[in-house]
């Protein structure tokens, strides 16, 4: 039972050589094989990664979703793990994953030959949902409903795709799905303020042509002022991000913010182009 981990990057050298060591273990010795597929990178992102034995593919952006479907298509693996470059596999979900894929491979092997019916673990899901511990400022935040953070990262090649969103995209999997039932993703997503804020300048613009595309958006008070505060006091108060401290403040007033951006933005989009044009005009 061979696994296939799947990475997008670009300009990626501060994280790759992390997120890629954290899985080595389990594709080493023929277990499987990492691809790695690079949108241009002018640092030694993609240098790193085939010095890690990656499988590199140089490709033009095509949006989030376009790139990793096109990682998971260069895939040959049985199983499909897909990451992020900012992302590691913390050792206890190293050795979850080890022991899911050597279970499956002793039941497959056990599984009559021409017998596609037998009831081994690998054909009663296709898809394993991961939690993921995001670290804001180089605090795990645990609250505000950033944790556990479910992703759908593990599933059967050929049973699941990105679904075709500019911003937000998420594995779409046919058949069942499970939780695995320990360790977690570790996010290092936004060591400086500087990082998130330009991050959610680009995704605000991103999901302001998502908005936009379904047509005329209107100046609005409630969603450029109001809906960014309900989503400060519904996060900070009610889910708690108030005991992550300094960092957990800092972050639920920003993406407060986030969301203020996203909606002004859909109007400037919606009153400048038509609302075809939307989204093509963030890519």
């Amino acid at each position: 039972m061979q696994l296939s981990v799947v990475i997008i990057t670009c300009n990626e050298e501060a994280n790759i050589r992390r997120t890629l060591e954290s899985v080595k273990s389990l594709v080493t010795d023929g277990k499987g094989e990492i691809i790695v597929v690079d949108s241009g990178s002018t640092d030694r992102t993609v240098e790193i990664a085939r010095s890690l034995g990656a499988k590199v593919f140089i490709e033009e952006w095509k949006g989030f979703a376009a790139q990793k479907n096109s990682a998971i298509d260069k895939a040959t693996g049985d199983w499909i793990l897909s990451l992020d470059a900012d992302e590691e596999a913390d050792d206890q979900l190293q050795q979850a994953l080890q022991e899911l894929m050597d279970a499956m491979s002793r039941l497959s092997s056990m599984q009559p030959q021409g017998d596609s019916t037998s009831p081994v673990i690998g054909a009663e899901f296709k898809g394993l949902w991961i939690p993921r511990k995001n670290q804001f400022l180089g605090r795990w935040i645990k609250h505000g409903g950033f944790w556990p953070d479910p992703k759908l990262r593990l599933f059967r090649r050929g049973s699941g795709r990105f679904e075709n969103r500019a911003v937000h995209e998420d594995v779409q999997v046919e058949g069942a799905t499970r939780q695995i039932q320990r360790g977690a993703l570790i996010h290092h997503s936004y060591p400086t303020l500087s990082d998130y804020i330009e991050h959610m300048n680009r995704y605000s613009s991103l999901g302001a042509g998502m908005v936009a595309a379904k047509g005329k958006v209107r100046f609005s008070f409630l969603n450029i002022v109001l809906r960014p505060l309900f989503t400060f006091i519904y996060n900070y108060i009610f889910r708690l991000g108030f005991l992550d401290g300094r960092e957990g403040l800092l972050l639920h007033i920003y993406h407060a913010v986030y969301v203020s951006w996203k909606y002004a933005k859909a109007w400037e989009l919606s009153r400048n182009h038509p609302p075809r044009q939307a989204i093509a005009k963030q890519h």
